[in-house]
């Protein structure tokens, strides 16, 4: 074990392997495919010992599994459960859920509610449109890119220029393959954006997330509240053009003024710690 490392220990051991423990989870939920252990602890930066008794417990408590024995590690579906039953118990998706079927049913593509929490904007729900062939699906529970997500776009607009830029320099720009063509990868690029989306009152973007790809989004707030949330709506950019965003922007508006009414009404947001963007 480092000296550095034995100190942390020493001086905090719960705190360590906690922070410990969550890294390994936050690194895994990206990796699908599964990972050998050595490769999880060179990844997180800790002791190869340490990882094995790290993951030995997640293993225990059922947060992960091994392919077969002495094989790679994946994560289970209990952090989803973990998830979904806070949102299900919130009662967010029932109230959400008519209202962006509706709206995948007009656009024919695919619509998306995220969540805002904090400093984070987590995809929590979607509907998709009669359309067949590819759409443009992102996992839900997946925190939105902020600088290249028009749902990211939709939320950073909302905000001060300042606190905008403080979110994603947190959350960085990331790797060119993380993203599209036209994304924007500096400070200015981003203002640019939405700045033109603050004039518009939602975000659109083409090329932005992913190549061949375009969508639009619009936050969901209160009248002098900041957003809860974002509606989105994403699809091939063949189908998903400047025009056709255009001409679903009142729909998209409307749907994103009624969710937060709806959820005023109801009360939600008062029982719950989401929405402190």
């Amino acid at each position: 074990m480092r000296n550095d490392d034995a100190g942390a220990t020493a001086a905090h051991p719960l705190t360590t392997m906690l922070d410990r423990g969550l890294g390994i989870l936050e690194y895994m939920a990206a990796q699908p495919g599964g990972l050998p252990l050595a490769h999880i602890a060179d990844a997180v930066d800790i002791p190869r010992s340490a990882c094995h008794r790290l993951l030995a417990q997640l293993k225990s408590r059922g947060y992960v599994r091994q392919v077969r024995p002495q094989g790679d590690y994946v994560l289970t579906t209990r952090l989803v459960a973990l998830g979904l039953g806070f949102l299900s118990g919130s009662g967010i998706v029932d109230v959400a859920q008519p209202l962006i079927e509706r709206l995948a049913e007009r656009s024919g593509e695919l619509v998306r509610l995220s969540i805002v929490d904090e400093d984070r904007l987590t995809w929590v729900a979607k509907a998709e449109g009669g359309r067949k062939g590819f759409r443009y699906d992102p996992d839900m529970g997946m925190d939105a890119r902020l600088s290249c997500t028009s749902s990211g776009h939709a939320w950073l607009l909302t905000l001060s220029d300042e606190r905008a830029v403080a979110l994603v320099a947190r959350q960085g720009f990331g790797p060119p393959q993380q993203y599209g063509p036209k994304a924007p990868t500096t400070v200015k690029a981003l203002l640019g954006f939405l700045h033109a989306a603050r004039v518009r009152g939602y975000a659109m973007i083409d090329e932005v997330f992913a190549p061949g790809m375009s969508a639009v989004a619009a936050p969901v707030r209160r009248a002098g509240a900041p957003a809860i949330g974002v509606i989105s709506i994403a699809g091939p950019r063949r189908r998903l053009t400047a025009a056709r965003i255009q001409a679903l922007a009142p729909a998209l508006l409307a749907a994103a003024a009624e969710l937060a009414l709806e959820i005023n009404a109801s009360g939600l947001f008062s029982r719950t710690p989401l929405g402190k963007g």
